[in-house]
């Protein structure tokens, strides 16, 4: 049998991705989808009430349509059933996407423009390029480039903390502290799911008055509240469960084995810690999202990568857990779970 004739199309996909990736959050940068979700409109129209020079306009609009995010018909424009559902910012879903896209835009797509020189030096190109700062102190130092990144962690999180909150077995516990909690959608889904629960949000001080506000919008802040401190230096509160979410990939092995460790050592007898990300496929070779979420930790942070669930259950045993899982969750996320025996 006769080997296919390779094409070179695949990888002009590939190489090229990033211009239709860009015309998208532009898109959401100049709220076509918002402005579109008011009333359909022409070209002509929706220009104006956007705002755009007449020049690329045209162009811009068909580009979308044909990328399938907008509608066209009889010269008039209109969202797509999933843009508009997603991606207008009145609409509450926007909160689960578009926050995330919306930081993709301001921090991510410029520093992946720095790629090949975090792959020749290993050095991280976010904020903390320009200060003696850490990754994190320097994100949270700007309290506006701080609110949208913790809205973007709900956006990134918010189907695999609605997955936790009815895959994980929390019937006999009564306490749970969310480590690194950012906005507070993990603790916010499982409280909602799990009446008998209360909960800590737990994460730098400069994060608390977000999620006071989250809390207080989901109508949960008799339940839930907000602990300041740097979970490396301090104590963990106490709590039956411990969660992770999105935390891991930040930080270096060290690190990494360190936040399992004092989990382990503030858990009461039975207790457990929940651990999920996008995790790579044992094999590193099928999950592109967990890999490619892996680059973004060694382009963001100074010591962060993604990791398998097999290298994650070697920690937890590491640490002391007797009992060890995995499992799915949704999407490329799964699930790392240990029990304190």
């Amino acid at each position: 049998m006769t080997r296919p004739v390779p094409t070179p199309d695949r990888l002009l996909e590939l190489g090229m991705g990033f211009q239709a990736s860009k015309a998208l959050l532009s898109a959401i940068e100049l709220g076509v989808f918002t402005e579109l979700a008011k009333g359909p409109a022409d070209g002509p129209a929706l220009r104006e009430r956007l705002g755009l020079h007449p020049r690329a306009a045209a162009d811009f609009f068909d580009t979308l349509v044909a990328l399938g995010v907008l509608r066209r018909a009889d010269g008039v424009y209109r969202n797509a059933d999933d843009a508009d559902a997603f991606l207008d910012r009145d609409k509450p879903a926007y909160a689960h996407l578009g926050g995330l896209l919306e930081m993709a835009n301001s921090r991510l797509y410029g520093i992946y423009h720095h790629l090949t020189d975090t792959l020749r030096t290993g050095l991280p190109h976010d904020e903390s390029s320009a200060s003696e700062l850490d990754t994190y102190d320097a994100l949270y130092a700007d309290p506006a480039r701080l609110k949208q990144f913790l809205a973007s962690m709900t956006g990134v999180s918010h189907t695999a903390n609605r997955a936790i909150a009815r895959q994980v077995s929390w019937r006999d516990h009564r306490t749970v502290a969310d480590m690194g909690t950012a906005q507070g959608d993990l603790a916010v889904q499982v409280l909602l799911a799990n009446p008998h629960l209360t909960g800590i949000g737990f994460d730098l001080p400069a994060a608390g008055p977000v999620f006071e506000e989250y809390a207080r919008a989901h109508g949960l802040n008799e339940r839930l509240t907000f602990a300041g401190g740097d979970f490396f230096t301090d104590d963990f509160p106490r709590a039956d469960i411990f969660t992770f979410g999105h935390i891991l990939h930040n930080w270096d092995l060290e690190k990494k084995k360190l936040l399992l460790k004092k989990a382990w050592q503030a858990l009461p007898t039975g207790g457990a810690v929940v651990v999920y990300d996008s995790l790579i496929d044992d094999d590193r070779s099928e999950n592109a999202f967990a890999l490619l979420m892996s680059l973004t930790m060694h382009a963001v942070t100074d010591g962060g990568f993604g990791y398998t669930a097999r290298e994650c259950r070697d920690w937890m045993t590491e640490a002391g857990f007797g009992r060890t899982w995995s499992e799915h969750l949704a999407g490329p996320d799964s699930i790392v779970v240990g029990i304190k025996e």
